[in-house]
């Protein structure tokens, strides 16, 4: 072979050699190129604790609550919110070279090489600019990737990390990126959760604890506190035993906040790393909260065992406290007594009674009859009966809605009627209400119809600002938006003036009851059937407050009364708001008159009333008998009345009702002739159904009803 030829042969082998070290150190590029890393900014920006907070109007914090449930994670914690010794000792602990090395400390490798060499076991050379990267790139440090090249490619990973990275910021992503204890991660959740304390109240045998738990956070007391001695480089460190078994121990609160609205913080903070500004204020907040718990106290869970009040701001709407409960002997703990639909009890007569002011219906002063009354409906009879089961026969309006009573309310009920008031109600905020009226019926007047303690306070501050409603609000960023007319400014301040009339509320109330204060307030109290729930709603000029008392599972309260349950709560409450201010009454709006007045008969004691103008009178009677339509009154049309076998049948009769001028009026059951209207006849009939007819002087039915004996 000439010599050309063999130098054609060897700078070929070269090329190939070479191009065979060109692909090789390609492939070992590629096969431990690190993924792409983010920034410090993108990190940071990224980190979602698992935690979202409730503050006040002013900016305190007053609850919070977990939503992310795959890890327990609080705020990102700057690096100096953590304490100075617990910084140096994570770093003397995991990475002693951290300041002076690139990403990768040499020495710790070369000392895990000699370890090897020499068959002793092999200590840890990953660095912290390394675990960082590994936290960031998570297929970097999984399980089983223990390669050579994958370790590699770690380390070049921490190169990169360094060279983007300041020193502190990969301190500050490793204490809050690190896994501590179970599912707490990072420094804020480790320290409240293992000490009950900040990161930057930890001392040093908290940072030699919480570092001897980062090789393995699961590890048992005794090994951590193994650990925690070797650390600390002390001869004598017994007493890591007892703080690590004690910090292993049940997990203490991870709450910062003092936990003072947690129905709303269940309400509200629906995501991560939220932080919501409430309307809340934190001193009002406390004083419902602590008036609550006294009187549910008081109560015993035997008679109450729930509870919840609203406070509002009259004139911007902003819900000033909402304690939708406070567990005590409550079954029902978690459950939301200010958004819960309850039935509203005689809450809602108040609105009743201004509808039929405003259209001309009724005055303060009108005469209401309290009698019994038999209402024909399509389920049957409805007999409304008032709270103490008796009956004060004519009454004022005034005197029958700031007493409560029943019968006249049913009674203004059937001058307004069912489908007009219904939608007043719902006008006024009662958005619960979504059958017409009928659904609801005559027991509408009584609250049949079911509503929330909120809705209650939005609809009674309305009337506090002369007529006018508008949403309230509950976090800072809630629209304001403009009041809109519901109920006339004249008759709001009058139903507010007979709210606010003691006298008036005397006969059932006493003339010192819990809803009698020192100053202005209109106010109403309210019980649903069976004793399920008691209300209390009133309001000053600045303040609403409702209150709700009862059972949440819906069981009925036992010996609790209108002005025993809710109405201590509100009194205390309304004295503490108004404690140290002048409180005004509503200035009377135009087109009211004054004036003196007096009852016939005596129905009431002489006062001054007011009225609105063109509806004034100075004496009150109740209308005559020639004045109102014949009818019958008993039986009503649809009634079954049965016939006691052991009572001989010609012993067992059925008196005849009938009201107005019937002188000349007579009543015919079936066929026959039972004599004059005014007679009060009685009805002996046999079984099966009957037709009772009254009949005037020339012979035209005036009324007729059809009832039945078994």
């Amino acid at each position: 072979m000439s010599f050309r030829a063999t130098l054609r042969t060897r700078s070929g082998a070269t090329l190939a050699a070479l191009g065979l070290l060109v692909v090789a150190f390609a492939s070992i590029d590629y096969a431990t190129f690190p993924p792409p890393l983010p920034g410090y900014a993108r990190v940071r920006a990224a980190w979602h604790p698992s935690e979202s907070w409730l503050y006040d109007r002013d900016g305190q914090l007053i609850d919070s609550a977990r939503v992310d449930f795959a890890a327990r994670r609080l705020g990102w914690t700057p690096l100096d919110k953590v304490s100075s010794v617990t910084r140096d000792t994570l770093v003397a602990a995991e990475d002693r070279r951290f300041f002076s090395h690139g990403g990768v400390d040499w020495l710790a490798l070369l000392g895990v090489a000699r370890d090897r060499a020499q068959g002793a076991r092999a200590r840890g050379a990953s660095t912290l600019s390394m675990q960082v990267a590994g936290f960031l790139a998570p297929d970097l440090a999984a399980p089983g990737r223990r390669h050579f090249w994958d370790k590699i490619r770690q380390m070049r990973a921490a190169w990169a990390l360094e060279n983007g990275w300041s020193k502190n910021q990969i301190l500050e992503a490793y204490v809050n990126l690190a896994g501590f204890r179970g599912e707490a991660q990072g420094i804020g959740a480790a320290a409240l959760g293992l000490f009950g304390k900040t990161p930057d109240a930890l001392a040093r045998d908290d940072a030699l604890l919480l570092a001897a738990l980062l090789p393995e956070p699961q590890a048992d007391a005794a090994i951590v506190a193994r650990r925690a001695c070797a650390i600390s480089h002390e001869k004598d460190c017994m007493r890591f035993a007892g703080e690590a078994a004690s910090m292993l121990g049940p997990a203490r609160s991870l709450a910062l906040d003092p936990g003072l609205a947690p129905h709303l913080a269940d309400r509200l903070l629906t995501r991560s790393g939220l932080r919501i500004r409430t309307t809340l204020d934190r001193r009002i907040q406390q004083l419902a909260i602590m008036a609550l718990k006294r009187q549910l106290q008081g109560l015993g869970g035997a008679r109450a065992r729930d509870g919840a009040v609203v406070v509002l701001d009259n004139q911007s709407g902003d819900v000033l406290a909402y304690v939708g409960g406070i567990g005590g002997a409550s079954t029902a703990p978690s459950v939301d007594g200010a958004n819960a639909y309850r039935q509203a009890g005689s809450t809602l007569k108040p609105f009743l009674y201004a509808q039929a002011i405003e259209k001309g219906y009724l005055t303060p002063a009108s005469i209401l009859d309290d009698s019994p009354v038999q209402l024909d409906t399509a389920s049957g009879l409805y007999v409304p009966q008032n709270y103490d089961r008796g009956f004060k026969g004519p009454v004022s309006a005034r005197s029958a809605l700031a007493g409560s009573l029943n019968v006249p309310a049913v009674r203004t009920l059937l001058l307004v009627g069912v489908d007009p008031f219904r939608d007043r109600l719902w006008d006024t905020g009662y958005r619960g209400m979504t059958e017409d009226g009928q659904y609801y019926g005559f027991s509408l007047a009584l609250g049949s119809a079911e509503v929330t303690l909120l809705e209650q306070a939005d609809a009674y501050r309305s009337l506090a600002n002369g007529g006018r409603w508008s949403p309230l609000r509950l976090t800072a960023t809630d629209p304001r938006e403009p009041p809109r007319k519901v109920t006339t400014p004249q008759a709001a301040w009058l139903v507010d003036d007979m709210m606010a009339d003691a006298n008036a509320r005397a006969a059932t109330f006493g003339l010192d009851s819990a809803l009698r204060l020192p100053f202005w307030a209109a106010v109403k109290t309210g019980t649903s059937k069976a004793m399920r729930d008691n209300w209390c709603i009133g309001f000053s000029d600045r303040y609403t407050v409702a209150v709700w008392v009862g059972n949440l599972e819906g069981d009925p309260m036992r010996a609790v009364s209108g002005t025993s349950g809710a109405a201590p709560v509100w009194r205390d409450l309304m004295l503490a708001l108004n404690s140290d201010r002048t409180v005004v009454p509503p200035p009377r709006p135009p087109g009211i008159e004054q004036r003196a007045i007096r009852f016939a008969n005596h129905i009431e004691q002489p006062r001054v009333e007011y009225f609105l103008a063109g509806t004034a009178q100075t004496e009150i009677a109740a209308a005559p008998a020639a004045s109102r339509r014949p009818r019958i009154t008993n039986p009503v049309t649809g009634s079954v009345y049965a016939i006691d076998p052991d009572i001989p049948p010609d012993r067992q009769r059925l008196a005849v009702g009938v009201s107005g001028e019937v002188t000349a009026h007579r009543l015919v059951l079936d066929r026959r002739d039972l004599g004059a209207a005014d007679s009060q006849p009685q009805i002996l009939a046999a079984p099966g159904q009957h037709r009772l007819r009254l009949i005037d002087v020339g012979g035209h039915v005036v009324d007729q009803v059809l009832f039945t004996i078994r």
